[in-house]
């Protein structure tokens, strides 16, 4: 015999306050900060569009504060931020975009009218946060193409790269050519092999004896 059926107001009282729990759960359950919008392939077929993207001679009028609708947010650690970065870029490394605080920040410039231009080292360090936002719901999210790297290397005419495609292109972050190359001491995969001799061992007398 069970305990409930003993005593059933015990039961009924536990199971009454189980969903009370319940409902008082879900009242309380906070909404999540951020509910995706956009499905993997619309996110994707974004990425062809020319208005999801920053193009580096737009920085003139940013740095000349002409823009003032225009947000820079670049997304590097602290430690290379200090070490360098674009004139009135605010820091909000990768590793905190989506803590609360920086999510009610884009909302807001979202309902002011800004538009936020992220940026990273190079263009692939930024595709990540983009399509996070973007698929989010943040249309007024752009990526700086060419990256931090694009952008130094033409910071002092960046006029000069509407005829360029570079930013395109990207900076290799390694030389496989290089890598690939022989090294000087190392074995020639060339040279003659030496034949190999395979010398059968002589079948040794059994020993006498035995049971």
């Amino acid at each position: 015999m069970h305990i409930h059926e003993l005593n059933p107001w015990r039961t009924l009282i536990a199971l009454s306050a189980f969903v009370v729990l319940l409902i008082i759960g879900f009242l309380t359950m906070q909404k999540p900060l951020m509910a995706y919008q956009l499905t993997m392939d619309e996110s994707i077929r974004e990425l062809t569009e020319s208005e999801l993207y920053f193009y580096p001679w737009d920085l003139e009028a940013v740095i000349a504060k002409e823009a003032d609708t225009i947000i820079l947010f670049d997304i590097r650690d602290r430690f290379v931020f200090g070490q360098g970065h674009i004139p009135g870029a605010e820091n909000l490394s990768a590793n905190d975009l989506t803590k609360e605080e920086n999510i009610e920040r884009l909302e807001e410039l979202k309902e002011k009218g800004f538009t936020v231009v992220l940026y990273g080292q190079d263009e692939l360090q930024g595709n990540g946060p983009l399509m996070l936002f973007r698929q989010v719901g943040f249309s007024n999210v752009k990526l700086l193409l060419g990256g931090y790297n694009y952008y130094f290397q033409h910071k002092d005419d960046l006029y000069s790269t509407v005829d360029d495609d570079g930013y395109l292109k990207g900076f290799a972050r390694f030389d496989y050519a290089e890598m690939a190359a022989p090294k000087e001491g190392a074995l020639n995969s060339g040279a003659e092999k030496k034949e190999v001799q395979v010398q059968r061992r002589e079948k040794t007398n059994v020993a006498a004896g035995g049971c």
